[in-house]
């Protein structure tokens, strides 16, 4: 009877192929920074909690080539990223709760600088919240003298392609907070995002 091949105890049967991958882009990532990443890599890096006994490379990929970019796809509506092979429901949260985590830390910023100094700073700020929603949605920052944030808060949703603003419930809420200036902030849903910006200064 031939003998039994000796079993190689440093690759157990159930080790997944892509194992070493994920270990050397996990070092990849904490040597090198996010920089070194391409977007796949860093959404593979992302999928890796949602899907933990799968290879999530191609369907990083996938999701690049279908949607864009890494922003693109964490905002992506939810019932697009669902008519996509291979994404379940642990993946969309994973997807969906980093978008609310760059949300929540672009908002943070603007708290603890307490003021929006620049129209870059503006546009940027604005893009991280509302910039990929597929829907219009009419925001209202409310603004001091020296311009820092009283307040951000979406005062209506619409279609993809429209929105209505009650201008009466724009000003009686600017006087609620005592507001001294008005940004009026509307995205246009697109395939490339698009926000508009309109500036209103009173006394």
């Amino acid at each position: 009877m031939p003998a039994k091949p000796d079993h190689d105890k440093s690759r157990p049967d159930d080790t997944p192929h892509y194992h070493g991958h994920r270990e050397r882009l996990r070092e990849r990532f904490y040597s090198a920074g996010a920089d070194a990443l391409s977007d796949y890599e860093l959404l593979e890096m992302a999928l890796f909690a949602a899907l933990p006994r799968r290879d999530t490379k191609p369907l990083a990929k996938t999701l690049i080539k279908t949607f864009g970019s890494f922003a693109e796809v964490v905002h992506a509506p939810v019932a697009r990223l669902r008519e996509v092979e291979g994404v379940g429901e642990s993946a969309i949260n994973q997807l969906k709760l980093i978008a609310a985590a760059v949300h929540r830390v672009a908002k943070g910023e603007v708290n603890s600088r307490n003021a929006l100094s620049s129209w870059n700073e503006v546009i940027a700020y604005c893009r991280t919240s509302m910039a990929f929603a597929d829907k219009e949605q009419f925001r209202l920052l409310f603004l001091d003298k020296r311009n820092q944030l009283i307040a951000d808060e979406m005062q209506q949703t619409g279609t993809v392609d429209h929105t209505p603003v009650y201008p009466r419930e724009v000003i009686k809420r600017a006087l609620e907070l005592s507001a001294t200036a008005l940004i009026l902030v509307h995205n246009h849903p697109t395939t490339h995002p698009m926000i508009t910006l309109d500036h209103v200064q009173y006394r």
